[in-house]
């Protein structure tokens, strides 16, 4: 009897837990009370556009299943980048993301916009990569255009193994920049990078980089968030973000 019993506890608590998980593109009791809000409805691009404009692209981007899906050139991609509407300067942002095999893609912050690039924009990148099968992996320098690395700047912490999953699993990877310019890469619960941005050493790792001939660059004072189309298929979701003050 009590081993009965003790399954059925058993049992109560696994269906307990399961209804209290989070549905996709919702935000739970505590994320409401932190302060997060949703970037991604589930349901359509409210709140995203297309580079200087107000409005999403025509193609190229989905909506399905709950699921923002980027399209492969093959099949309608390379319309450009998606951006929100909305510009940050301090935040927290959580976004779950889904690699095809070959894929590149990446999200970028503290973005800028310039009339001439009419389908993208410039910023500090948290790189999205199958470094196993993508070019990329092998350029840049020690590693840092592989996945979760500061792109070709800072190279993402490897040692953690848990911190990678394989191409068509879900991964959950979070920015965080704090008010004193404290930034950090998590994926998968690990922490793979960490920088000050706009000390010393980040302004010597952004003249050895490719993008050592953009003023400023990565230090604007606020900016959209951007979903890079680079013509690879790629799913995001749960994407969220709470501003730190």
């Amino acid at each position: 009897m009590k081993k009965i019993s003790l399954l059925l506890t058993l049992s109560f608590v696994t269906v307990f837990a399961f209804a209290q998980k989070t549905a996709d593109n919702t935000l739970s009791q505590k994320e409401k009370a932190q302060g997060f809000s949703l970037l991604f409805n589930g349901k359509d691009l409210n709140g995203w556009r297309s580079a200087l404009k107000q409005t999403p692209p025509e193609k190229g981007w989905e909506v399905v299943d709950g699921q923002l899906h980027v399209l492969d050139s093959a099949h309608g991609g390379k319309s450009g980048d998606l951006f929100t509407v909305k510009q940050f300067k301090s935040f927290e942002l959580v976004f779950d993301f889904k690699l095809t095999e070959g894929a590149n893609s990446g999200v970028k912050y503290f973005v800028t916009e310039s009339p001439g690039a009419t389908r993208s924009g410039v910023g500090l990148e948290f790189q999205l990569l199958d470094d196993d099968r993508h070019a990329d992996a092998k350029m840049g320098t020690e590693g840092n255009r592989t996945l979760g690395s500061l792109y070709d700047l800072i190279p993402s912490d490897k040692r953690e193994s848990k911190s990678r999953k394989n191409i068509g699993e879900w991964n959950t990877a979070k920015i965080v920049v704090t008010p004193q310019n404290l930034v950090q890469h998590w994926l998968n619960g690990y922490k793979v990078v960490e920088y000050e941005r706009g000390a010393g050493i980040f302004k010597v790792l952004v003249a050895h980089s490719k993008f050592a001939k953009i003023p400023n660059y990565g230090m604007g004072e606020q900016g959209p968030f951007l979903l890079q189309d680079h013509g690879n298929s790629v799913f995001f979701k749960n994407i969220k973000v709470r501003e730190l003050k």
